[in-house]
């Protein structure tokens, strides 16, 4: 077949398939045209998920009858006057959108400039361009796109559910929001509004968290940690949820760079880089950073739909967003997730497994759960409780404490302790449960990094070195890794062919279960291999793994009883040392129930 010219109209619909990609890509482009010009308000209504129509209205600066004329042509832009694309510093700056736009669709747009007698408008129908004529406008400019894809049937057969579009519509209208908080955003689907936020005044950190709440929601209102931080000519400002207020994918990292969301991997990769290992494998943390770069140091101009970048100095924007981030977990010391409690006080109401969720909770009626202890007189075989003259045995000693106590720490004073794994602590208006394990894990987990990073964890030699069989294979490994695992504080070496001896262990584990731990550690030196790292490099990759699995066999262990000044000691540890609110596989060390709360529980307020 001989090569041909392909038409002008089937040029642009197969441009437009860069640019245009879904509904949400149409009401991101129009959006950002909004924004360049200097709009104030900004409203959008989409009904059939966006296929049927889109209108974006502002009130920005609008267009004269020969800049509506043009703004309908390919590669026509008002956003670069000296053709320099190495300092862009609009949203737009292509010149493809409206263009685009109106080769798969029917698209009309009228505009009115600022300060003119009459406004205009113009229409492109599958490509086809009308005359300009005069339109009914009072200010600024509106857009309309009807039938979206008509003219391309096979795009639109590609398209998901209205409701799964109109989903992607509100996500990108909400990133756009939260980048822009000073403009104020409506969204409509069909007649009903599902998202009104007014302007927020100027200053992010004073006046943005708002917004911020109503687009990530108000649990991340009380768990936001403000961050701030700049370098050179780089600023870094936002929110940033704590550890524990995570979710199971990335939807609610909101990055912003130079006023325009982003998804970049670099960024996202940074974030989970600071965070580490507070949050668990396979969650996100919540966050809000809006991140200022010259222009002349970062590349927007890398995809059509601008959402990737590429920055001059990479390394200086991760070590920016990593110190800042580190710096705002770090102050936040030993805090949880506040929403946790409200989770707990909710599943005391109306527990997950109610068959009836719309009937009133009752105890007295209620099967016991699966795994859970029956505390029933009628179970445990006693008589029913007799008057309390005395506390009990276990909490005797902490009553003897003096009772302000509580009043003057953040985690109280321990007053009990339960099924030998909790324990109970109050403080002036609130209890504190607190898992023993989790919290203890966490402590000797974040001594090990310390004592590591100041030059190398001590060691205590044991009395009668310990023998460990294992397999020939895991055995090799560990040997193989004998230089690594000693600036760990464990001194290993060959016994025979399928066993180790060990003469040394970290003195911060004290008594561990050193057969349990060489284990899992010869685990972790078997993944390292697997996914491609030096045998018996274990520090490679996994020092924090390696530490965190140390910190695992040296804590206390959930059985094991405390006395009262033991607890208050961990409590203590806990409120001096930073990420304490979540154990080292990112789960939380414990729950504070107001009494209010509880009050309420019993019908007391």
């Amino acid at each position: 077949m001989a090569i041909r010219q392909l038409p002008p109209n089937l040029v642009n619909r197969i441009a437009a398939g860069e640019v245009v990609e879904r509904p949400a890509s149409v009401v991101k482009e129009l959006i950002e045209n909004a924004i360049d010009a200097g709009a104030r308000r900004i409203d959008i209504v989409a009904s059939a998920g966006g296929l049927g129509l889109i209108r974006v209205t502002d009130d920005g600066a609008g267009m004269g009858a020969a800049d509506l004329a043009l703004a309908i042509e390919r590669h026509a832009t008002s956003k670069l006057d000296n053709d320099d694309l190495s300092s862009i510093l609009t949203l737009g700056f292509r010149g493809e959108a409206l263009p685009s736009i109106g080769a798969v669709a029917r698209l009309s747009i009228q505009s009115r400039a600022l300060g003119a007698a009459e406004a205009y408008e113009v229409a492109v129908d599958g490509g086809k361009k009308a005359d300009l004529k005069p339109a009914a406008l009072a200010a600024g400019t509106r857009v309309e796109v009807r039938d979206l894809f008509y003219a391309t049937p096979a795009r639109l057969k590609f398209m998901k559910s209205e409701r799964v579009e109109s989903a992607a519509i509100a996500d990108i209208v909400k990133r756009l929001a939260l980048a822009q908080p000073e403009i104020a955003f409506s969204l409509a689907h069909g007649e009903r509004t599902t998202l009104r936020l007014e302007a927020c005044p100027p200053g992010l950190i004073d006046h943005a968290l708002a917004r911020l709440g109503r687009i990530l929601g108000e649990d991340f209102v009380k768990d936001a940690l403000p961050v701030r931080a700049s370098r050179g000519e780089m600023e870094v400002q936002g929110f940033a949820g704590l550890p524990t207020l995570h979710r199971p994918n990335g939807l609610q990292l909101y990055l912003v760079v130079n006023g325009r969301p982003v998804r970049d991997k670099l960024l996202a990769g940074t974030v989970r880089a600071a965070y580490g290992d507070l949050v668990p494998n396979g969650r996100y943390p919540m966050l809000a950073l809006f991140l200022t770069v010259p222009p002349h140091e970062v590349d927007v101009n890398v995809h059509p739909a601008k959402t990737e970048l590429r920055f001059r100095d990479a390394n200086a924007v991760r070590s920016l967003l990593i110190g800042s981030l580190k710096d705002a977990l770090g102050v936040a010391g030993h805090r949880a997730t506040a929403s946790l409690s409200q989770a707990a006080l909710d599943r005391m109401v109306r527990p997950s497994d109610d068959p009836a969720p719309h009937q009133s909770y009752n105890p007295q009626y209620a099967a016991p759960r699966g795994g859970a202890r029956s505390f029933g007189f009628a179970d445990r075989g006693q008589a029913p409780l007799g008057p309390l003259v005395e506390p009990s045995g276990d909490t005797r000693g902490a009553a003897a404490q003096d009772d302000a106590l509580g009043a003057d720490y953040p985690l109280g004073a321990a007053r009990a302790q339960v099924q030998d794994t909790f324990i109970i602590a109050e403080t002036e208006d609130a209890l504190v449960i607190v898992d023993q394990h989790a919290a203890h894990e966490r402590l000797v987990y974040e001594r090990l990094k310390r004592a590591f990073a100041n030059g190398g964890i001590s060691r205590q030699l044991l009395l009668i070195p310990e023998v460990v069989e294992l397999d020939g294979e895991t055995a090799a490994n560990l040997c193989a890794a004998a230089g690594e695992l000693e600036r760990l504080g464990l001194v290993v070496e060959p016994f025979g062919a399928a066993a180790v001896l060990v003469r040394e262990v970290p003195s911060l584990l004290g008594t561990c279960n050193v057969r349990g731990l060489l284990g899992d550690l010869a685990d972790a030196l078997a993944e390292e291999e697997g996914e491609g790292g030096e045998g018996g490099r274990l520090l490679a990759g996994r020092l924090d793994q390696a530490l965190s699995t140390m910190a695992c066999h040296g804590s206390v262990r959930a059985g094991r009883r405390l006395t009262p000044e033991e607890m208050n000691a961990l409590l203590r540890d806990m409120e001096r040392t930073p990420f304490t609110g979540q154990c080292n596989h990112g789960r939380p060390t414990y729950i504070e129930l107001k009494l209010a709360d509880i009050e309420k529980l019993f019908s007391r307020r």
